[in-house]
């Protein structure tokens, strides 16, 4: 449903898109006021609030998905297999959203109850968010701001500066403290804390590396960054298994292969899917995009590496 975007999206730098552009501009992607739904399974993450912000957290529904910002506070949503049926693996579950705000539903809820169905425990991680206005006017009115790209530079040898990086520390004390509480309780949930693992879409997958990357505290048994960034990273020594997905019409891919890259030359286990068609934000997928069975294969992986076996004596 989103992929009214790609063509958008190819017009503009990668510096904007990231920033703003999210699965937000297109012909049908009108964004329309949605109450707070429930969350009842919903737990408090106590990582405190943000700093500046000028609204309390806010609903929205666009593309026909919930979606939320100026989330303030962080909370942790469990989706666990039924009774019987779990296998001891466990995922957090990163929306994305430029870090403004969540795709709750389509990168989600959806995705965790998919992987609930599979016997693995999912957690949905409501992570803090940087400020967006507060009226959903004034939102809207941000959403659609004219953009252009910046003119050329005279001089061709000069690569043009990166865009500056948003401050994820907020954003990393949150998936830090979702590990450690299911680390806590991982009795209680069935959870095998050798093999929990952690998957994000977009800004989620951003955050999935940012976590894998700097995390003093995080020890992931896997990660699967969907659609997110590809340039190259500096892999740590005892970086997680990668499965890695995106589509070569989606804005973020660029004909790069930087971070998958990285990861063969660290000598880490990484599988990557390419697929012709599938634009970004597809989540568990779209009809007719060859995109859309990346979730199985994903399973396929998880199975194939010892993932959804539990360890003797386990």
């Amino acid at each position: 449903m989103y992929n009214k975007l790609k063509n958008f999206a190819k017009a503009l730098p990668l510096a904007f898109l990231l920033f703003s552009v999210e699965r937000t501009m297109g012909q049908d992607g009108t964004i329309y006021p949605l109450d707070a739904p429930a969350e009842p399974k919903a737990i408090l993450l106590n990582t405190g609030g943000v700093e500046n912000q000028p609204a309390k957290e806010s609903w929205f529904k666009q593309w026909g998905d919930p979606m939320a910002r100026n989330i303030t506070v962080a909370t942790l949503t469990p989706f666990l297999p039924e009774l019987g049926k779990a296998n001891g693996a466990a995922v957090i579950v990163a929306p994305g959203g430029g870090y403004r705000w969540l795709s709750m539903g389509n990168e989600g809820w959806e995705v965790a109850e998919a992987l609930a169905k599979q016997g693995i425990a999912a957690f949905v991680l409501k992570y803090r968010l940087h400020p967006t206005p507060e009226s959903l006017e004034d939102f809207k009115a941000w959403m659609n701001r004219p953009r252009t790209a910046p003119a050329p530079s005279s001089d061709t040898t000069k690569k043009a500066p990166p865009p500056p990086a948003l401050d994820l520390s907020n954003q990393l004390a949150d998936a830090e403290a979702a590990y450690a509480m299911i680390i806590k309780r991982a009795k209680e949930w069935g959870v095998d804390v050798d093999r929990i693992g952690m998957i994000g879409f977009s800004a989620g997958a951003g955050l999935t590396m940012h976590s894998t990357l700097h995390s003093k505290t995080m020890k992931l048994a896997f990660i699967g960054p969907i659609y997110g960034g590809m340039g190259p990273v500096e892999v740590p020594k005892n970086a997680p298994p990668m499965f890695n997905v995106i589509a070569s019409d989606d804005f973020l891919f660029r004909g790069q292969f930087g971070v998958i890259d990285s990861w063969f030359k660290a000598g880490i286990p990484v599988e990557f899917h390419l697929y012709q068609n599938g634009g970004h934000g597809f989540g568990l997928g779209n009809p007719n995009r060859t995109s859309n069975r990346w979730f199985d294969a994903f399973i396929h992986w998880l199975d194939v590496n010892g993932f959804l076996k539990a360890k003797a004596g386990k």
